[in-house]
């Protein structure tokens, strides 16, 4: 018997870094989105509020509009900016990405090699976001049964939002700032690169403020000092971490927090409450049950990993998008069964265009002889690849996205026409009530608000497929503009 080859250790020359063009406007849109982006989010904080109304009642008289008087309406904290900022509070948000770090690290996971890298390496990594989460929430479903909707992360985060969103403003900055400085040091082309670092094809420009905003290391990862565990447990991707834990599991956490409030405040829950918080909660469960499925994203094989990603994964998503159920924490909205019957329908039809088109998809790729898809026509490409012409795929070249997209409004449609002002009343007793009304004059203007993340996550999509685009025409050449002639819709199919 001939001796067992022994596996050879993989070796990576570094190779010369590709580049791309900038996005976003170049330097002036990433100043913006640096800067202007979390001024939006406070915006939101203040001007639909718990204290005057949603929206502020001197926004809608902007002839008598006066700094001092919005400044009453919104409840502007009374040491002004200081009070944005609070070391307890920033300890107790660390204390959370401390205790999100020890789950992936120490909890069983399932191993998994990620894409083929340009430098020809695989970076492995460790799966177990979803068990995270659900020990988390068990954890924080045995509080409410123990103390109820008073439970201390609930109050917490609602009496502190504001501190709250700071902390997690400076850990991202901490972050983005970290990843840069450590991006110098990947190794040059034609070194040695047994760790398998490169730099992203958009990430290097030479501007530092475009190449601190969208990312110049492609996978920035981390070794933790922890002996007697594998390589694997202890290496920290931190764009794969950032994207799939704190922020995603902290929109959860913040939409239970603000069901809590309106308990607090009301002493029931409403169903567009509860609705809202099932859509979400259902949408970031799948896609941590599913996480393996982030390694082939965009995000993860193109896009390096900067301010971008740090921001719209631990403050954007989970800041923005609990939105909705933080209005309706402050008006108890009863949707009714014809309310709940169309806010369900929406959502059915989103998912069922979304899962059946990646699904297809899927099926096809592994298993292209399956009863399922075996009818679907496409095209061979020069490169290999099939695009198939027909099935959901034949509607538009990007149908995921339009599921994609409708599954976004049953998230805001919970809000129906939003708006409301609150009245404050004073009893012949000296005390004082405050009711929370819709008027007809604030009626629809909440809707700037609430709905808010449906138009953001259209103009993401769109965004999103033009680089998809982008990609493919550079790929498949001649091939693509055969099959753009065929599938000519992009998302919506006969309109866009």
């Amino acid at each position: 018997m001939s001796p067992k080859k022994q596996e050879k250790p993989q070796v990576s020359i570094q190779p010369v870094p590709e580049k791309r063009g900038y996005e976003f406007c170049g330097p002036y849109g990433a100043f913006v989105i640096t800067f202007v982006l979390p001024v939006l989010l406070y915006g939101f904080t203040f001007l639909c509020n718990d204290v005057s109304g949603c929206p502020a009642p001197s926004l809608l008289h902007p002839s008598t509009l006066s700094v001092e008087k919005l400044k009453a309406e919104v409840g502007w904290p009374e040491r002004g900016f200081s009070e944005f900022y609070d070391t307890r509070v920033t300890l107790w948000v660390l204390g959370y990405y401390f205790l999100s770090l020890l789950l992936q690290v120490f909890l069983p996971g399932h191993e998994v090699e990620g894409v083929q890298l340009a430098c020809g390496g695989k970076h492995k990594y460790k799966m177990n976001a979803f068990l995270s989460a659900i020990l988390i929430l068990i954890s924080c479903a045995y509080g409410t049964y123990l103390y109820g909707a008073n439970f201390v992360v609930w109050t917490f985060l609602w009496e502190n939002y504001l501190q709250v969103l700071t902390a997690n403003l400076l850990i991202c900055w901490s972050i983005a700032i970290f990843v840069y400085a450590r991006s110098f040091s990947v190794p040059a082309p034609g070194k040695l690169n047994p760790e398998f670092r490169e730099l992203a094809p958009g990430g290097h420009s030479g501007n530092v403020l475009y190449d601190f905003f969208i990312g110049r290391e492609l996978n920035p990862r981390v070794k933790l000092p922890i002996p007697f565990i594998s390589d694997t447990s202890r290496t920290i991707d931190l764009k794969v971490f950032c994207e799939m834990r704190p922020g995603l599991l902290g929109w959860i956490i913040l939409n239970l927090s603000n069901i809590a409030h309106q308990y607090r405040t009301y002493g029931y829950v409403t169903d567009s409450i509860i609705l809202a918080a099932l859509f979400q909660g259902f949408y970031v469960l799948d896609g941590l049950y599913n996480e393996p499925g982030i390694l082939t994203m965009m995000d993860i094989i193109m896009d390096g990993f900067g301010y971008m990603l740090s921001f719209g994964d631990l403050v954007w998503v989970p800041f923005l998008y609990n939105f909705q159920t933080r209005y309706l924490a402050v008006y108890p909205l009863e949707l009714g069964l014809k309310g709940l019957a169309l806010c369900l329908a929406v959502t059915a039809i989103g998912h069922y265009i979304f899962r059946g088109a990646n699904n297809q998809k899927n099926v096809f790729r592994t298993n292209p002889n399956d009863d399922s898809v075996k009818h679907l026509r496409y095209i061979q490409t020069a490169s290999g690849s099939k695009l198939i012409t027909s099935g959901w795929w034949g509607y538009s070249r990007h149908i995921n996205y339009l599921g994609d997209w409708v599954m976004s409004w049953a998230y805001c449609l919970p809000t129906g026409i939003a708006g409301y002002a609150i009245i404050e009343h004073m009893a012949p007793t000296g005390d004082v009530s405050r009711q929370v009304v819709q008027t007809p004059e604030t009626r629809g203007w909440g809707m700037i608000f609430t709905y808010f993340y449906m138009l953001y996550f259209g103009v993401l999509l769109i965004h999103r497929e033009r680089r998809d685009e982008e990609k493919c025409r550079k790929k498949y050449g001649a091939d693509w503009d055969r099959y753009t002639s065929m599938v000519r819709s992009r998302i919506i199919p006969g309109i866009y």
